[in-house]
């Protein structure tokens, strides 16, 4: 199976009510830290629990050392899982408003717990859904507590200093998930310092996606990660962004398009410019 997996909102309806589905509410909105939680409240897919981004699917910020979402601990992440119902046999669908960032940065907490199999994200989201007229429902969820057990797997990962020491080295591929004019350095309304880190090129992770807010077939994402490859090896990528949210989103896309998964640097620009000897590019 898979490991990357898409559901439509009409086969969601379909299995909605099947044994051991478990559905989290992944909104998030940067700007608005309460946006999810409210929105949550105010409607939601029935069944759904609220997964939120800086509460449950990332760890406590350290001022000029992490990034601006850290990776949660395991032990945490675990608790919260359980909490949601989550077992290692679970079928699980996870939904955010459309671009599915903040879906997959749960995706990947999973698969970096070692859930593989049976995780799927909403196709084009809540925007997908109300297009198909689909309910949303004010219920709260009536999860049993899950057995879910898992362990980080640290291959996953590069740290900053890794990475740091791989700059330059032909064989890697490094992937900025950021819009081109942030990647560029030509405007930076998040972070302290603009550009990027050297050596990386821009895949902005809306380029995943059709202009329906679905992601794009498996054959396009295929060509657009080969030309960002070349004769590289997939193995060797990493992928980063602003703060380890939205790079999830293109190593999504990768194993849509059939590549295997990929590295993250989890602290993506938001931690790498807290050391000043750690370069920075500006352009293309």
């Amino acid at each position: 199976m898979p490991i990357a997996q898409l559901i439509s909102p009409q086969a969601l309806e379909q299995h909605r009510s099947q044994p051991g589905l478990v559905i989290l509410d992944c909104r998030f909105a940067l700007e608005d830290s309460d946006y999810g939680q409210r929105s949550y409240a105010e409607g939601h897919i029935a069944g759904a629990s609220f997964a939120d981004l800086e509460r449950d699917l990332s760890g406590p910020v350290t001022k000029g050392v992490t990034g601006r979402h850290p990776l949660p601990e395991p032990e945490a992440l675990v608790e919260r899982l359980q909490a949601w119902g989550i077992s290692n046999d679970s079928d699980i669908v996870l939904y955010d408003d459309g671009p599915g960032a903040y879906a997959a940065r749960a995706w990947w907490l999973l698969a970096w717990l070692g859930k593989r199999d049976g995780v799927f994200i909403l196709d084009g989201g809540l925007k997908a859904w109300h297009a198909a007229g689909l309910p949303l429902s004010l219920d709260a969820p009536q999860n049993r507590r899950g057995t879910f057990s898992g362990a980080p797997e640290s291959a996953l990962l590069l740290s900053a200093q890794a990475l740091q020491q791989r700059l330059g080295q032909p064989d890697m591929t490094l992937l900025d998930a950021r819009a081109l004019p942030r990647f560029k350095g030509e405007v930076e309304p998040i972070d302290p310092v603009a550009g990027h880190i050297p050596g990386a090129q821009c895949a902005a992770f809306t380029d995943n996606l059709g202009t329906d807010g679905c992601f794009l077939p498996a054959d396009q994402l295929k060509q657009r990660f080969a030309e960002k490859l070349g004769d590289r090896s997939p193995t060797e990528l990493v992928a980063y962004c602003g703060s380890g949210v939205t790079a999830c989103h293109n190593l999504f896309a990768l194993c849509l398009a059939g590549y295997p998964l990929g590295r993250l640097y989890a602290g993506s620009w938001s931690e790498w410019i807290n050391d000043p000897q750690r370069g920075v590019a500006k352009g293309e």
